[in-house]
């Protein structure tokens, strides 16, 4: 038997068939250790076990995991808009654009006033290029430019198009600017905090992001990780 009855609300998932999960993805967990998880915990039915949209280690929020015949369809899921809530921290770069290495280099931002802020968050809206930081998981040659990167290997990416529905700011409290960001596939919101800095004549990196939605789907009705994996297990005895 392959349904599995779980929560307070009774839902019902069939694994084989497929099924499309929402996550909150912990902070410091990769999508493939998310997806792992889930996988070894349906072990006995030896499914297919897929997440559509990586979310990097230091971002927490939603990831959607398909399980099943329901794979099939991770590309179309993959697709959508997304959005993200996060926080811009002025005054220094890293080299990955984020927390995940040191800052390299210092800015002035006394010069930056909040009206700035808001007029170079619009400059960004609309069709835009963009260059993929040198420590992400797009592959050149057949390897992870990440990898090449950490070897302190000179990583050439091209820029590519990609679309930004909304860049709101929410909050300013220097060095840290709180904003929310609607954003077509493929963007890069550590590549937005990096050129955010350029624009307002200092530098910045990406200290905090999270998933809130994604195509029609939102973070509120995600599974805590680990409370999913302990509905599973306390009905593994239904899993033939």
């Amino acid at each position: 038997m392959e349904n599995i009855e779980v929560g307070e609300n009774s839902a019902r998932f069939n694994f084989a068939e497929g099924e499309m999960l929402l996550i909150d993805k912990p902070l410091t967990w990769t999508s493939f250790d998310v997806v792992g998880k889930v996988r070894n915990s349906l072990k006995p039915l030896k499914l297919k076990v897929g997440h559509a949209g990586t979310l990097d280690p230091l971002a927490t929020g939603l990831l959607i995991v398909c399980t099943g015949k329901l794979t099939k369809k991770i590309d179309s899921y993959q697709a959508e808009d997304k959005e993200y809530t996060g926080t811009i921290t002025l005054g220094g770069t890293t080299p990955s654009y984020d927390l995940e290495t040191e800052i390299d280099e210092l800015f002035p931002i006394d010069h930056i006033t909040e009206q700035m802020i808001f007029d170079a968050a619009k400059t960004f809206e609309g069709d835009i290029q963009q260059f993929p930081p040198a420590h992400s998981a797009i592959k050149i040659n057949g390897e992870r430019v990440y990898a090449k990167a950490r070897r302190g290997e000179e990583v050439e990416i091209k820029s590519r198009q990609v679309r930004i529905n909304s860049f709101e700011i929410e909050k300013i409290e220097l060095p840290n600017v709180h904003f929310r960001i609607s954003c077509s596939k493929g963007t890069y919101i550590r590549s937005l905090a990096y050129d955010f800095g350029k624009v307002l004549h200092s530098g910045s990196h990406l200290s905090s992001l999270r998933r809130t939605k994604s195509g029609d789907y939102t973070i509120e009705n995600a599974w805590n990780l680990e409370q999913l994996i302990a509905e599973i297990k306390r009905h593994k005895e239904i899993i033939k």
